[in-house]
């Protein structure tokens, strides 16, 4: 199940909003899919990234996969635990495995995102 508090980007991606910031991570469904992680490529903090671009890159037994960042803005604190631990993505997606924090250029870009209910109908709809 996902959270409910959370706004979700179709390539898997979750954010969880206070004020201007954005924490963001992979979802329970992308972690399933891509299997044991083994290595995730970390962005750097103090870089702009654009909402539905590549930010940052993971790797597990089976895959690699692109992380794509969810809304524009700039990158202002990374979750440097997964450098070493990357696999407590797989154990806490929500929660510990979060990825990074970004400042959110416009807020109007989260209405472009979906609630848990969309989410969950969306991975229907493309499996």
């Amino acid at each position: 199940m996902n959270p409910e508090d959370l706004k979700y980007h179709k390539e898997h991606a979750w954010v969880r909003v206070s004020g201007k910031k954005a924490t963001m991570g992979i979802t329970d469904y992308a972690q399933e899919a891509l299997g044991d992680i083994v290595y995730i490529d970390l962005p750097e903090s103090d870089i702009h990234v654009e909402a539905g671009t590549e930010m940052s890159e993971i790797e597990s037994t089976k895959t690699s996969s692109p992380v794509i960042a969810p809304v524009s803005g700039t990158i202002v604190s990374v979750n440097e635990k997964l450098a070493d631990n990357p696999e407590i993505i797989n154990d806490d997606p929500y929660g510990k495995g979060w990825i990074a924090v970004i400042e959110i250029d416009d807020p109007a870009e989260l209405d472009e995102l979906m609630d848990a209910s969309d989410y969950e109908q969306h991975i229907e709809e493309n499996k």
